[in-house]
């Protein structure tokens, strides 16, 4: 991993050639734009965020629909490692994503993050209750998920061009996400923060439980609101990001927040 990677599929914030790396991957059906904002408030880092194929300045690419389709496409478009550090950052859907790619690495002998912090996602090896959105029409797939999490803005659901658009993308996550397999390995030795809303669906339970997939330090914070609570409350989710990059420049693995 470094800041040499193909800009199709990285959209960079301003430089910070001193400052870590931070990678943002959005949630389902998500654009990179939306957390290309944060670049502007953490100023400790040098924020990069994934642009999937099939959205945003990729909308024309073909979609991909599993786990290991994604994986594998993201660590072949990855250059040899070079700049370190960097910590990943994944709100749901992307949370997964994150930890996959996190896995791969170490499979691959490659560098991994020196954190991962995830958001609003369950952790990865519970049983998941089945499910199958990513087979609804465009239209019943957002208003379902608008229904399930919020975040879905009514003027995109007043305009069928823009349903078809987005559902395009929501529902190749979706079906990443009803698809996947956990696949058991040796917990990993990265630190990771763990971060959820206190309305949401996902419970606190089910964020704690991400404590079992590292042997380092993990740490678990909720906050007000629901799914997208670090979308109407970012700067308390900021400050938290700001803490864990300040901990990884100084080299530090243990981050109080």
């Amino acid at each position: 991993m470094n800041d040499a990677m193909p800009p199709r599929w990285i959209l960079g914030g301003a430089p910070r050639p001193a400052a870590p790396l931070l990678y943002c991957f959005p949630h389902g059906g998500g654009s990179a734009a939306e957390y290309l904002r944060w670049a502007r408030d953490v100023r400790n880092a040098e924020t990069r965020v994934v642009q999937l194929p099939g959205r945003g300045s990729r909308v024309d690419e073909p979609v991909l629909t599993s786990m290991d389709a994604l994986v594998g496409a993201f660590l072949d478009a990855a250059p040899p490692p070079g700049r370190e550090p960097f910590v990943f950052f994944g709100h749901s859907f992307g949370s997964l994503l994150a930890f996959e790619i996190t896995r791969a690495l170490r499979a691959a002998g490659r560098p991994g993050p020196a954190h991962l912090v995830v958001s609003g996602y369950p952790a990865p090896h519970l049983p998941r209750t089945p499910s199958r959105l990513h087979q609804l029409g465009d239209r019943e797939l957002m208003e379902t998920v608008a229904g399930l999490h919020g975040g879905i803005p009514e003027e995109l659901m007043a305009c069928d061009e823009l349903v078809t658009l987005a559902a395009r993308a929501l529902r190749a996550d979706y079906e990443v996400l009803e698809t996947y397999v956990h696949r058991p390995q040796e917990p990993l030795s990265v630190p990771v923060t763990v971060l959820g809303g206190t309305d949401d669906r996902v419970t606190a339970e089910q964020l704690d439980a991400w404590r079992e997939v590292t042997d380092a330090h993990v740490t678990v914070r909720r906050f007000p609101g629901g799914h997208f609570y670090l979308r109407d409350r970012p700067a308390p989710v900021l400050r938290v990001l700001a803490g864990v990059l300040g901990a990884v420049a100084a080299g530090e693995r243990n981050v109080p927040c």
